[in-house]
């Protein structure tokens, strides 16, 4: 947030700002300001109200002085930023803000920023993240609600890392050719993690490290509404291929082609058994067994999609 240079301003143009103080301003406090004989730093005017942002106590102090000019840089910004301006200001110079202010500032600015994470509040409201977790929990509201937040770096991550890997896993089996960065920006997700999830996907790898694919399981052993019955190939080929969703876009007939070319149809065991040599059957077996693990992986992965959507 960018203000001004410094520049002398009418006093009596000027108005009492959006302060983040509850108990307003401290009239012992003016007056010790008054009584210094040091120049006072200029105030911060948001210039389209002319309403004073940050350096009420040393507007008063001015007053009482007789002054009729004071010091002051100006900021155009919007009345939320100049808030969140005036909280940053408050926080690092001058009479220090309650816990009681900050709370009610960090309250203020979860309402105005549900995205942010929990780090870029307690930033602006000099208030650690812990606490700011806690009052979030304690209000609720759409920061709840919310699967993806805003941290200090200015950087959208989501609240569930695996979540943004299996989006970008997607966007990735979609669209080969795209752009880390578009499938950082899509995914919520940074470009170093769209890189590892492209390389997994690369190497026939899972898109989840073993500690997020961990993370996953409880939620697909929960799923009791997912029909598994179906599951005789050329039926349910039939149907896919009249999903418009899949017919229409190469992605789907990319899909259903890749389907075509691992679906096991019944008997063709028994004939890959029977024209296995008996010198590979060992080396065989340990390929059956991992391909058999990632059907399992993406079985686990398809369900909790399914659960995640209801």
């Amino acid at each position: 947030m960018v203000v001004g240079p410094p520049t002398h301003v009418p006093i009596d143009v000027l108005l009492p700002g959006d302060s983040p103080r509850l108990a307003g301003e401290d009239p012992g406090h003016a007056l010790l300001l008054a009584g210094m004989e040091v120049r006072l730093p200029p105030i911060i005017v948001h210039r389209p109200t002319m309403r004073v942002i940050d350096g009420m106590h040393r507007l008063r102090a001015a007053v009482i002085r007789g002054a009729d000019t004071i010091e002051a840089r100006f900021f155009d910004g919007d009345a939320e930023l100049a808030f969140l301006l005036g909280v940053r200001e408050n926080i690092t110079h001058g009479l220090p803000l309650s816990p009681a202010d900050r709370e009610a500032a960090a309250i203020r600015v979860i309402r105005i920023h549900p995205e942010w994470s929990d780090r870029a509040i307690a930033k602006a409201s000099g208030l650690s993240a812990k606490t700011v977790a806690a009052i979030r929990r304690r209000i609720g509201g759409e920061g709840e609600r919310l699967r993806a937040r805003v941290g200090r770096d200015g950087r959208v991550r989501p609240l569930d890392g695996g979540e943004g890997r299996l989006r970008a896993s997607q966007i990735i089996e979609a669209k080969p050719e795209v752009s880390l960065r578009e499938v950082a920006r899509r995914a919520g997700i940074s470009v170093a993690t769209a890189r590892d999830v492209r390389e997994r996907i690369r190497q026939g790898e899972d898109p989840l490290p073993p500690r997020q694919r961990a993370a996953t399981l409880p939620k697909a052993s929960a799923v009791t509404a997912i029909r598994h019955e179906s599951a005789n190939w050329p039926e349910v080929r039939d149907k896919l291929w009249k999903d418009p969703a899949l017919k229409y876009a190469e992605s789907g007939r990319r899909l259903l082609r890749w389907l075509d070319s691992h679906a096991i149809g019944t008997g063709e065991c028994e004939v890959a058994l029977r024209a296995v040599p008996a010198h590979w059957t060992g080396e065989l077996a340990g390929l059956s067994r991992m391909f058999a693990q990632r059907w399992m992986d993406l079985a686990k992965a398809l369900e909790a999609e399914a659960h995640q959507r209801g």
